[in-house]
């Protein structure tokens, strides 16, 4: 029994020492945050000093209106080179792809012997026609003398007359047939229609060609065009003239000019077609090729804007946010859109006044809410002129 009332005994004092000591730290921390110089404990709370910062308003400035696309390279006006008879063997092939081409100039000869005698039969059958003409003609002569004495008779000089006719009209027909298969033998060399290179060369020696089949493809005049493809609500805005520079995959950037927007809209893309031609020398340079992949940008002239500086345009979960500065020293957060970039300065298409105070830089370590000291922005001239040495100043320690 002694032992358990000693045990109660200290158990009671433990609960006394530990309530005195509860007492003590309590009134010491009161006391401790209402004198002043003495250190606030631990945990206690305190209002979030108020940071300093700068403020611009939006400008609006005249800038550069362009529009994105891509599209592809082609040739402006791509020809199809064949023969123009059939059943003739291909003899000679004269170019390759890449050959530069002049008008005229022979591409291709087919064989010429079958058409050659041909030929040779149409003068054959000329210079027959031709005599039968002139004995024809001699008698028609003859009855036309004697006619009027009553030597022959009319019967007769009719039969003279309708001869002559007749071997007249044989020798048109005769010099036609002729003239019909020294085209042929002509048609027998294959020639470019006009200037330009050779893109394509399906011709193959020794093939037995038809009328119109493709042996050669010729891009005309070298001239190649950029078919960008634009969004439709762009469209409005394209005119035939506006200067374009647009870059070919692997090139250098060079400029062109809009020859035609096209009158339909592609149904599934919701895009339409600017063909854009491009100078002969400058694509050269620029390494276009008919086939291959570009981008670039239709100048459409200069437009208002309102305009930030890139360092007051913050970013967060893939929106832009601005930071306006209230009269009550509040920030308040505001998404904004963004289009066209200029050096420092950003567009801002929607969601600011332009009256608005907007913090210049440093909104990534504020949140909306916050309260705020504006301070002026220092001059550039200022900073610059504090880093330089006063020229009163010199010479002494």
């Amino acid at each position: 029994m002694k032992v358990k009332k000693s045990t109660l005994a200290w158990g009671a004092i433990g609960l006394v020492l530990v309530a005195g000591a509860v007492y003590l730290l309590s009134h010491r921390d009161k006391d401790g945050a209402s004198e002043p110089g003495k250190p606030v404990a631990h945990g206690a709370s305190s209002p979030r000093p108020a940071l300093s910062v700068s403020t611009v308003k939006p400008e609006r400035s005249q800038w550069p209106a362009t529009v994105t696309a891509t599209g592809s390279i082609a040739a402006w006006q791509e020809t199809v080179v064949g023969p123009e008879l059939s059943g003739l063997r291909l003899m000679e092939v004269r170019v390759n792809v890449g050959d530069v081409v002049k008008r005229g100039q022979v591409l291709a000869v087919l064989q010429r012997d079958a058409v050659e005698a041909e030929v040779n039969a149409a003068r054959a059958n000329v210079a027959q026609a031709e005599a039968n003409l002139a004995e024809a003609k001699a008698n028609g002569d003859r009855a036309r003398l004697l006619q009027p004495s009553e030597a022959m008779s009319a019967q007769e000089a009719q039969r003279a007359y309708t001869a002559e006719k007749t071997a007249a009209a044989q020798v048109a027909s005769a010099k036609a047939s002729l003239q019909s298969n020294e085209l042929r033998l002509s048609q027998t060399q294959i020639i470019a229609s006009d200037d330009g290179v050779i893109s394509a060369r399906p011709a193959t020696v020794g093939t037995v060609v038809q009328a119109g089949q493709e042996l050669f493809r010729l891009i005309r005049q070298h001239r190649l065009e950029w078919r960008a493809e634009v969004p439709a609500a762009d469209l409005l805005r394209v005119r035939p003239g506006l200067p374009v520079h647009l870059t070919p995959a692997g090139g250098q950037e060079m400029q062109g000019t809009v020859r035609m927007v096209a009158p339909t809209v592609d149904a599934s893309t919701r895009n339409g077609l600017v063909y854009v031609d491009l100078p002969v020398q400058a694509a050269a340079r620029a390494g276009a090729r008919a086939g291959s992949f570009a981008t670039g940008k239709l100048d459409l002239g200069s437009a208002e804007g309102l305009t930030l500086p890139q360092s007051a345009v913050l970013l967060r979960d893939g929106f832009n946010y601005v930071f306006i500065v209230g009269s009550d020293h509040k920030l308040t957060q505001a998404k904004v859109g963004v289009g066209r970039r200029v050096q420092d300065r950003v567009e801002i298409t929607r969601g600011l006044s332009p009256q608005a105070e907007v913090v210049a830089s440093g909104g990534v370590f504020l949140a909306d809410g916050d309260t705020v000291r504006v301070v002026p922005v220092a001059p550039a001239s200022a900073a610059s002129n504090a880093d330089q040495p006063n020229p009163a100043q010199k010479g002494q320690p």
